[in-house]
C-alpha cells in the first residue's frame, strides 16, 4: 500500500470515475485501474464497485476513505513542515468556502496576502453549502473551511461579523417596518436559500420554535433575491452576503433588522489545530491579520 494508490483512491472516490480521476491526476486510465486493482488486493477487500460509467465506494470502502484522507492530510502535513523548514517554498493548501461572503468578501483578501507572502503553496478551493463545508472538514477532504459560529466540532478562529436580516419584497406591508419578527415572517410564503447560512436560518426558527412556510429551496443566493423582487416570497439573509449597490434599476427588494437582532459570526475552521500544516497554520494568521474580527456592512467600516 502506498500513498500514491491512496491518492488515486480518494480521487476516484470524489470524481466516481476512473476517466475522470486519470483527467484530474494526469495519468492514464490504466494506471488508475492498476493502482485501485493493487491496493484492493494489498487490503483484502473490496474498495469500489463499478456500475456502468460510474464507480461507488462499498461500504468498507466508504469507511476506510476517511482513513486515507487522514493519512493524506498527515503526509501532507509532514511535506510542509519540511518545506517551512527551508522557508515554505511548496506545499498544498485545500480550502472549503460558502456563500457570497466567504467567497466573495473574505477569501480574495486573505488569498491576495497569502499569495504574496507564499507564491510557491498550491491553492485549492472547493465551494458549497454551509453544511457541505462542514462535511469536507469532517472528512479531512479540505484543511481549512469557512463555518458559522457556533461550532463546537472544530477548532475555530472568528474574523468577521453581521446580522442576519429580513429580506422583503419593496411592496411588501412588513417593509413599512422598522424592524421585523420571525413570526411575522411565517405569515406567507418562504424563501430558504441553501448556499450561505441555511443552517444557522433553521436553527433561528426552531429555537423559538416557529415554522416558516418554506416554498422555495435554493442554491443561490441571487435566485433568492430574484424571487423576493418578484413578490413570490420573504426571506432571511445574512447582510454581509448582499450586493453593496444595485448597478442598474433598484433591484426590488429591501432589507430590515430583525426584532431581536441576530448576530452571524463567520470563521475558519480545522478539524484538529495540533495535525494542522504550516500552510494552513500561515493562512489563518493571515487572515487574522486582514480581518482582526472587523463588523459591520463591509469590512472596514
Amino acid at each position: 500500500m502506498t500513498l500514491t494508490q491512496l491518492e488515486i483512491f480518494t480521487v476516484v472516490a470524489e470524481r466516481r470515475g476512473f476517466t475522470a480521476a486519470a483527467l484530474q491526476l494526469g495519468i492514464s486510465q490504466s494506471a488508475v485501474s492498476h493502482a485501485i486493482a493493487a491496493l484492493e488486493q494489498a487490503l483484502g477487500v473490496e474498495l469500489l464497485q463499478r456500475r456502468q460509467a460510474q464507480v461507488e465506494l462499498t461500504d468498507i470502502g466508504a469507511q476506510l476513505l476517511g482513513r486515507a484522507q487522514a493519512m493524506l492530510g498527515l503526509a501532507e502535513t509532514m511535506r510542509q513542515e519540511a518545506a517551512d523548514a527551508r522557508g515554505m517554498k511548496r506545499g498544498t493548501l485545500r480550502i472549503g468556502s460558502f456563500g457570497p461572503t466567504a467567497s466573495l468578501l473574505l477569501l480574495p483578501a486573505i488569498l491576495a496576502k497569502y499569495r504574496q507572502a507564499y507564491p510557491g503553496i498550491e491553492v485549492h478551493i472547493d465551494e458549497g453549502p454551509d453544511r457541505q463545508v462542514v462535511q469536507w472538514l469532517t472528512d479531512r477532504r479540505v484543511d481549512v473551511g469557512f463555518v458559522t459560529l457556533p461550532d463546537e466540532r472544530f477548532e475555530t478562529y472568528p474574523l468577521f461579523e453581521d446580522q442576519l436580516v429580513a429580506l422583503l419584497p419593496s411592496n411588501h406591508a412588513l417593509a413599512a417596518r422598522k424592524a421585523v419578527t420571525l413570526a411575522e415572517l411565517c405569515a406567507g410564503p418562504f424563501v430558504l436559500t441553501e448556499a450561505g447560512s441555511a443552517e444557522l436560518v433553521t436553527r433561528l426558527f426552531h429555537g423559538a420554535r416557529l415554522q416558516p412556510r418554506i416554498r422555495y429551496r435554493v442554491a443561490q443566493l441571487i435566485s433568492t433575491l430574484a424571487i423576493v423582487a418578484r413578490g413570490d416570497a420573504v426571506s432571511i439573509v445574512a447582510e454581509g452576503s448582499l450586493p453593496l449597490g444595485p448597478a442598474g434599476p433598484a433591484p426590488g427588494y429591501v432589507t430590515r433588522p430583525l426584532r431581536p437582532r441576530m448576530p452571524r459570526q463567520v470563521a475558519l475552521a480545522v478539524p484538529d489545530g495540533r495535525q494542522a500544516s504550516p500552510a494552513t497554520l500561515a493562512f489563518i494568521r493571515l487572515a487574522q491579520q486582514v480581518f482582526p474580527m472587523r463588523t459591520g456592512r463591509r469590512a472596514g467600516l
